[in-house]
C-alpha cells in the first residue's frame, strides 16, 4: 500500500486520499452502516478494496474518463464508496434526490448527459428505466440492493455486488490498473456536478473541482478543530452540498467516521445511538427537533413545566455566555449547572446531542429563537452561509463570536462585498468553475475577476458579520413603502410549536398576510388532551381552536413587530390555514425544505387573493391546489381569520 500511495503523488483527489487513509489508518472505521438493527463497520483498508473493485467493474462495462454517472438513493456506505469509485476512473458523479419523481429526474439526467445511473433500490431503478427510451445517453443502470431485482435480466442492468466480482477478476489480470487510473486525476479536475434545488427556475449543474472541495473542507476543519476522531451521522440528501461537504469531502480530508442510518424512519433513534460529535442540518431539522421538545414539555405536569420555564429563562440569559466561556456570576453559573442536570442534559441526551463538539446549520436562514434555544442549552450550534456554488464555504461563525442574527463573518480566505442594490458578492476558495452546459448562466453568476453573484440580499455589519435578508428576487415593499422580506416574517412565525411552515405575502399589497401550514403532531396532541376530535389533517387544520391558537401567536408576534418602526408596518392582518402539508413530493418545497415561492404563490393564488378581501372563507379545488392536472371536482373550504395589530406610537399605525 505504501508503494501505491507514493506512486500517486500529492493527495489532491478523493481516491488518492482514500488510499492514503487505507495506508496510515487502515483499521480505523471509515463507515458504519446500520442493517437490521446492527451497526456494521468498514475500515479504511476495506473501503479502499471495495472502491478498487467497483471502479474496475465500472471500467469493465465500458465507462471511461469524463462520463457522467448519476447516484440516486439514501445515505448508504455503498453509495458513498461509489462516488470514489466513479472519481477513480475519471468519471464524474451527479447525485440526485431520491424523492424526485421520474419527470423531475428527467431534466437533470438529460442536461448532465448522464451515461450511467447507480441506484440504491428497485424504486430508483424503475424511475430511471422509465426514462431510458427518452434519454439516449443512458447506457447502464446499476443497483445496490438485490431485493426485488431477481427478474430484471436486461443486459444493461448490473448490481454493485456483480461489479465488485468483475473488478476482482480485472485486478488479477492487471494489478496495476487501479493505481494507473487513480494517479491521473489532479486538483483542478472536475470532482462532481451538484444541481441546485431550482427554487427560482430549472436546476443548474454546479461544477466543483477537487481543489475547491478539499480546500473548503480543510479550512472548516481548522476553524473548529475538526479531527480524525469525529463521529458523524450521514443522513442528509446526497445531492445537497451540505452533505457532500461534511460526509464526503471533509470525511476524506480528515479521515473521520461516517455512520449511515438504516432508513430515514430510524433517523432519531440512530442519532441517539451514535451521539455524533459533529453535526449539520438545515434549519428545518432543528425546528422539527425543537417542536418535539415543546410537545413533550406540554404533555408533562405543571411542576415539570414550571421547572422547564424557570431553567430555560436562566439558559437564555447566560447559556450562550457560558458556551463562549465569558464571565458569568456565581449564582447564575450554579443555576445553569443545576439546570443542566435537570433540564438541558436530558434534552440533549434525548436528541442525541450530548457529545456535540460543533453543529452547523445552513442552506436557509434559521430563526433567532430556534438558534438561541440550542446555544442556550449548551449545543455549540453555528450558522454557515452554504451555497452550492461556493462548496458551502462562504461565511462561518467563529468560536466566541456567534451572533443570533448573522451567518458570521467571511470565512478564512473569503472576500465579501455588497453592491448598490444590496446583493451579496463573494470570492471563495470553494467557488465553482461554472454551470454544466449553461455558459449564459455562468457568465451571469461569475465575473471575470472571480466574484460570484449570490442572488441573496444582505448587509455587512461594522464587525464584518453578514446578515442575510432574503433572496433578491423575493425582497419587495408593502405599499406604504416598508421593506418586505418574507423569509424574516416566516422564520418568526415558525418559532411557534404549532406552525410548521408559513408563506408570508405583502409585496405590492396594502398589508401583510400569511398562509399557515400547521404542525399536525403538536396541535393534534393538544386537541386530544382537550377532548376535541378530528378525522384527519384537513379536518384538524380547520378547527376553531386551531385558528384561535394561531391567531393568538400572530397577535403576540405583531406586538413584537410593532416595537420597531422598521417592522411595525409588517404586522400580519389576516391569515388562513392550508388544508394539506407542504411537501417536496408535490413541488411545494425543495428537498432541503426551502419554499418554492413562485410555485406556491401561483398555486395558492385564490387563497392569497381572498386574504385581501373581506371574505371569511375561500373555496378551493383540491386537485388544482395539489399541483396536479387531474380533473376532479373535490373542493374544500378554508377559513380566513382577522388578526389584531398593535399601534406603534412613533408611527401612529394600527
Amino acid at each position: 500500500m505504501q508503494d501505491v500511495e507514493e506512486s500517486l503523488g500529492e493527495k489532491n483527489t478523493f481516491p488518492k486520499l482514500l488510499l492514503h487513509h487505507a495506508n496510515v489508518n487502515a483499521r480505523s472505521p471509515a463507515y458504519r452502516q446500520k442493517n437490521l438493527g446492527i451497526w456494521q463497520t468498514i475500515n479504511w483498508s476495506e473501503a479502499a478494496e471495495k472502491v478498487k473493485n467497483i471502479a474496475l467493474g465500472l471500467l469493465s462495462i465500458g465507462l471511461v474518463r469524463g462520463d457522467k454517472v448519476a447516484i440516486i438513493g439514501q445515505n448508504t456506505s455503498a453509495l458513498y464508496l461509489s462516488f470514489t469509485a466513479i472519481q477513480a476512473i475519471g468519471a464524474i458523479p451527479v447525485p440526485l434526490y431520491p424523492d424526485n419523481t421520474a419527470d423531475e429526474m428527467s431534466f437533470i439526467l438529460k442536461q448532465a448527459d448522464v451515461r450511467a445511473a447507480i441506484c440504491q433500490d428497485q424504486e430508483q431503478v424503475d424511475k430511471v428505466e422509465s426514462l431510458k427510451d427518452q434519454i439516449a445517453s443512458i447506457e447502464f443502470v446499476i443497483h445496490e440492493e438485490l431485493r426485488g431485482m431477481r427478474h430484471y435480466n436486461k443486459s444493461y442492468l448490473h448490481s454493485i455486488e456483480a461489479l465488485e466480482k468483475i473488478g476482482i477478476g480485472y485486478k488479477k489480470d492487471d494489478p496495476n490498473t487501479f493505481r494507473r487510473i487513480a494517479s491521473q486525476g489532479g486538483e483542478n479536475d472536475l470532482a462532481i456536478i451538484i444541481y441546485t434545488p431550482g427554487t427560482t427556475g430549472d436546476p443548474k449543474g454546479v461544477m466543483l473541482t477537487y481543489r475547491a472541495l478539499q480546500e473548503s473542507a480543510r479550512l472548516i476543519s481548522e476553524s473548529d478543530k475538526i479531527g480524525l476522531e469525529e463521529n458523524i451521522l450521514a443522513y442528509l440528501p446526497l445531492a445537497w452540498i451540505g452533505d457532500h461537504l461534511i460526509s464526503y469531502a471533509q470525511h476524506h480530508v480528515m479521515g473521520y467516521t461516517i455512520n449511515c442510518p438504516e432508513s430515514p424512519d430510524t433517523l432519531l433513534s440512530d442519532l441517539k445511538d451514535i451521539g455524533p460529535s459533529y453535526f449539520m442540518a438545515p434549519p428545518r431539522i432543528f425546528e422539527r427537533l425543537l417542536t418535539q421538545v415543546n410537545v413533550r414539555i406540554e404533555s408533562t405536569s405543571s411542576v415539570v413545566k414550571s421547572l422547564y420555564n424557570y431553567f430555560m429563562s436562566v439558559a437564555h440569559r447566560v447559556g450562550g455566555k457560558i458556551l463562549d466561556e465569558q464571565a458569568v456570576g456565581i449564582f447564575d453559573r450554579f443555576a445553569y449547572a443545576l439546570g443542566n442536570i435537570i433540564i438541558y442534559g436530558p434534552i440533549k441526551n434525548n436528541l442525541g446531542f450530548n457529545h456535540i463538539k460543533v453543529a452547523y446549520t445552513g442552506g436557509a436562514p434559521i430563526g433567532k429563537e430556534v438558534f438561541s434555544f440550542y446555544r442556550s442549552i449548551g449545543v455549540n450550534l453555528k450558522q454557515m452561509y452554504a451555497q452550492t456554488e461556493s462548496s458551502a464555504y462562504t461565511c462561518l461563525h467563529r468560536t466566541g463570536d456567534v451572533k443570533l442574527d448573522t451567518v458570521g463573518p467571511a470565512a478564512p480566505g473569503v472576500e465579501i462585498k455588497i453592491n448598490n442594490n444590496g446583493e451579496i458578492f463573494y470570492q471563495s476558495p470553494g467557488n465553482f468553475v461554472g454551470y454544466y452546459n449553461d455558459d449564459k448562466a455562468t457568465k451571469k453568476a461569475l465575473d471575470k475577476d472571480g466574484w460570484l453573484r449570490s442572488g441573496d440580499a444582505g448587509s455587512l455589519a461594522e464587525d464584518g458579520h453578514l446578515r442575510i435578508l432574503d433572496r433578491c428576487a423575493d425582497v419587495g415593499k408593502v405599499n406604504n413603502g416598508a421593506l418586505f422580506a418574507p423569509q424574516s416574517i416566516e422564520n418568526r412565525l415558525k418559532f411557534s410549536p404549532y406552525i410548521q411552515e408559513a408563506i408570508a405575502v405583502g409585496d405590492g399589497r396594502e398589508f401583510v398576510t400569511a398562509v399557515i401550514n400547521i404542525d399536525s403532531v403538536a396541535i393534534g396532541n393538544l386537541l386530544e388532551k382537550l377532548g376535541i376530535s378530528f378525522s384527519g389533517y384537513s379536518d384538524l387544520s380547520q378547527q376553531s381552536k386551531v385558528y384561535d391558537l394561531i391567531r393568538e401567536y400572530i397577535e403576540a408576534l405583531n406586538k413584537q413587530l410593532s416595537e420597531d418602526i422598521k417592522t411595525s408596518s409588517l404586522q400580519i392582518k389576516r391569515f388562513s390555514i392550508l388544508h394539506k402539508q407542504l411537501d417536496p413530493i408535490d413541488g411545494d418545497l425543495t428537498q432541503t425544505g426551502k419554499l418554492r415561492r413562485k410555485v406556491l404563490t401561483k398555486r395558492l393564488k385564490k387563497i392569497i387573493d381572498a386574504l385581501y378581501t373581506d371574505k371569511e372563507e375561500v373555496q378551493i379545488d383540491l386537485a388544482k391546489n395539489a399541483g396536479n392536472t387531474e380533473k376532479k371536482t373535490n373542493k374544500t373550504t378554508l377559513r380566513i381569520c382577522n388578526v389584531s395589530v398593535t399601534q406603534n406610537n412613533e408611527q401612529g399605525n394600527s
